[in-house]
């Protein structure tokens, strides 16, 4: 049993150290505010001896004749939920009886807070996402051949304390080729596997780290990289360039803010400024047309030009650009405290108003603008951007709403943070005398980016991390809350928080940690896969790498690429149009009315650059889990399903890209043995096995003579769509069979994953 110290020296520590931790848990989430329960408050001393409507809750010194002991006694506090008895554990119980029996001392000027502790159901300002990044020292070496920089004496010294050893290093080939996916998201060709393969084969032990960093850096450097990871950032961030809802309209000049993010990728924008410039590109102090482009961030959402009441969509159009600001940059869901305070996280109500005041100034209206969720060009003083601005620099005060009621204003809150850091806590400051704008956001994104933010490094390392092996340190990327995960490696997240701030917040610095560490080049397969497989089956201490399979847009290209059709050499620009069958098209209102695929010589770019409309995406890239464009996604879910290989066995694309492929290969040669080979070289980057080309022989045999027995009508659907080539060109049975083998290589495992 717990007695509590009775010395009066200790009294404050015992009441910090035992009672208060109770009191927080269990009574203050109803005995708090202006309207407490029962008329008693549990938030100061004088309020608590008080009482409530029942009378005094405690009578010092008195056990049995306080009311406090009583009612938990008998089960009525905490009140049951849903008739379920929520019973003090008895030990808490013991310890309120012993603290009455001494006198029920209360610290004086002691004030008890609901989000001050974490407790077992809510997470407190205490909570490890909300302290200070601290750079930890780095382990003690335990494996030196295991070691290439201190991301992996972190992940040696977790591994070593379970006993438990990292996978060997993976082969040249798969590092390269997973290389070339992870950094620019296309598949290299098979002479630069052939290139890379043999510097690093051919390398020492001690030069191998060296020529792999010299690949890093290339890829690094190549505009394709800013193109493959500006589509996690878009995921992010909402990004579509239609307005959703029934009539879907486009919203002008969108694809200019991707084609920013892409240009900020590509030329290492610090973190800092990627955050400033897409809050407040048009408050910064030498504001540029590239800076008001970035304020489009704040645009993407939904919108609706005719809601059922204009007045309550204001309130969604804030919610919005609350929601995907505090989630995409803090990695919280803010969003939760419109109509109360959170029920798991130290947010208060006022908190979400304090942050959506930030926003009040711009022109939230539904009718209040001719672009659609946004400035005219008139009110942001451009044409062609498609951006944001404040159209007052002292708007009227945003009223904090009983219930997110707006029938029900309260008092107006004071634009500012959200207050889980007590010390960067501060309200924001009027604009300058003459601004035009109210320089909210340019304080919300200067808070945002203080170096001593305990969240906004963690959160953007943690992204690098998890697209880099598939899943992140803190395996809920959108929120570091109570409800999210824990991290698996709080040392090493704190480190490489630390390591992005010392570095001037530059990006590829951290990417590039990443890709020289040991942890990041070792294999997907493990000697003791089936052992360590059931001690840690989700791979939490990075024992070996994840295999992925390549993502919607990955595929798309990788399918553009083998078959030589990609074109490689436009960035940027409007988005395409792709072919989406009649079918698709069936779905919508107005069944595709007035939607015109883009020229064939469009349709042939990157993934990145197609046109997203929230209404109609390309079926195959939903098929292969593109997320929905409605809210952030932070992370896109990865299924399994039959209609994926359905995709690739019958989508038209896929078989226009073997007829693509079989083409190319017939041009290069006539010989069944070298196209072959060529065709593994061109899908694969390597030469066929012997058993391979084998069984590729018998295939392209008995398919040449299949084809050689069909007529013509049925030639003309062997093997193809008809619908998706309405005007297709006579092809003969060799070509036709050619065609067979590329795709079965494009259906293969091999192509799909990457190692």
């Amino acid at each position: 049993m717990l007695v509590l110290c009775p010395v009066v020296s200790q009294a404050s520590d015992a009441f910090d150290d035992h009672v208060a931790g109770i009191l927080v848990t269990r009574c203050l989430e109803c005995h708090r505010g202006s309207d407490p329960s029962g008329g008693l408050s549990f938030e100061n001393h004088d309020a608590f001896l008080r009482g409530g409507e029942s009378g005094a809750a405690v009578v010092p010194h008195d056990p049995a004749a306080s009311l406090l002991v009583q009612r938990v006694a008998d089960g009525e506090m905490p009140p049951p939920v849903k008739g379920v008895l929520q019973t003090i554990p008895q030990h808490e119980q013991v310890i309120l009886r012993a603290w009455i029996a001494q006198g029920a001392h209360w610290p004086d000027g002691r004030t008890l807070d609901l989000y001050e502790i974490t407790t077992e159901v809510r997470g407190g300002r205490d909570w490890w996402a909300f302290q200070p990044v601290r750079r930890p020292s780095v382990p003690a070496i335990q494996n030196p051949d295991r070691v290439r920089n201190n991301i992996d004496a972190f992940v040696q010294a977790q591994l070593a304390a379970e006993h438990m050893q990292s996978a060997p290093p993976t082969a040249a080939r798969t590092l390269v080729r997973r290389l070339f996916y992870d950094v620019t998201g296309l598949p290299p060709g098979q002479h630069e596997i052939e290139h890379w393969c043999g510097i690093i084969n051919e390398s020492s032990p001690a030069k191998r780290p060296e020529v792999i960093g010299t690949v890093i850096q290339q890829l690094l450097d190549s505009p394709h990289f800013g193109e493959r990871w500006a589509r996690y950032w878009l995921d992010l961030v909402r990004y579509a360039e239609t307005c959703g809802y029934e009539r879907d309209q486009p919203k002008p000049n969108a694809w200019k803010y991707r084609d920013w993010v892409v240009e900020a990728l590509n030329d290492d924008l610090p973190y800092d400024q990627f955050i400033l410039q897409q809050l407040a590109g048009d408050e910064t102090d030498n504001p540029t047309m590239q800076s008001l482009t970035a304020t489009g961030f704040l645009r993407l959402g939904t919108w609706n030009d005719e809601p059922n009441d204009p007045q309550d969509y204001l309130y969604e159009r804030l919610e919005d650009m609350v929601h995907a600001t505090t989630s995409a940059f803090l990695g919280l869901t803010v969003k939760c405290a419109r109509c109360h305070d959170h029920k798991f996280d130290p947010i208060p109500q006022h908190d979400y108003y304090r942050v959506a005041s930030v926003f009040w100034a711009g022109p939230i209206h539904p009718r209040s603008s001719k672009l659609l969720g946004g400035p005219t060009a008139d009110e942001l003083g451009a044409t062609d951007i498609f951006g944001w601005t404040d159209l007052s620099s002292s708007p009227k005060p945003l009223r904090v709403l009983k219930y997110g009621d707006r029938h029900q204003p309260l008092h107006a809150a004071v634009p500012g943070p959200p207050s889980f850091a007590p010390s960067l806590f501060a309200d924001f400051a009027d604009p300058p005398k003459g601004s035009k704008t109210s320089y909210r956001r340019r304080q919300l994104a200067e808070w945002i980016t203080r170096p001593d933010n305990p969240l906004t490094a963690r959160v953007c390392v943690n992204r690098i991390w998890q697209h880099h092996f598939g899943e992140a340190l803190v395996r809920s990327p959108n929120n570091f809350g109570f409800k999210g995960e824990q991290p698996t490696h709080p040392k090493l997240l704190d480190w490489l928080a630390a390591e992005l701030v010392d570095s001037g917040w530059a990006m590829k610095h951290i990417h590039r940690l990443i890709l020289t560490s040991y942890t990041w080049q070792q294999s997907s397969v493990h000697p003791k896969e089936n052992e360590y497989t059931q001690r840690d089956s989700g791979n939490r201490l990075w024992w070996r790498a994840n295999r992925r399979r390549l993502d919607a847009e990955a595929l798309r290209d990788s399918l553009l690429c083998v078959s030589g059709e990609i074109n490689l050499s436009k960035f940027g620009g409007e988005g395409f149009k792709p072919v989406i069958s009649q079918e698709a098209l069936e779905g919508l209102s107005k069944k595709g009315g007035g939607r015109v695929p883009s020229p064939k010589s469009e349709r042939f770019r990157r993934s990145l650059y197609i046109y997203v409309s929230r209404s109609l995406m390309p079926p195959m890239m939903n098929t292969f889990d593109q997320c929905d464009t409605t809210l952030p996604c932070a992370q896109r879910d990865v299924t399994t399903a039959p209609t994926q290989a359905l995709a690739m066995l019958n989508n038209a694309f896929v078989h226009q890209r073997s007829e693509a492929l079989a083409a190319k290969i017939l041009s290069m040669t006539d010989s069944a043995d070298r196209q072959i080979t060529l065709a593994w070289n061109l899908v694969l980057g390597r030469s066929p096995l012997e058993v391979e080309h084998d069984l590729a022989g018998r295939h392209l045999a008995l398919q040449q003579q299949r084809f050689l027995t069909l007529s013509e009508s049925e030639l003309n659907n062997a093997g193809t769509v008809q619908s998706a080539r309405p005007s297709r060109r006579k092809t003969s049975s060799e070509e036709r069979t050619l065609t067979s083998l590329c795709h079965v290589l494009l259906n293969s495992n091999e192509f799909l994953y990457i190692d």
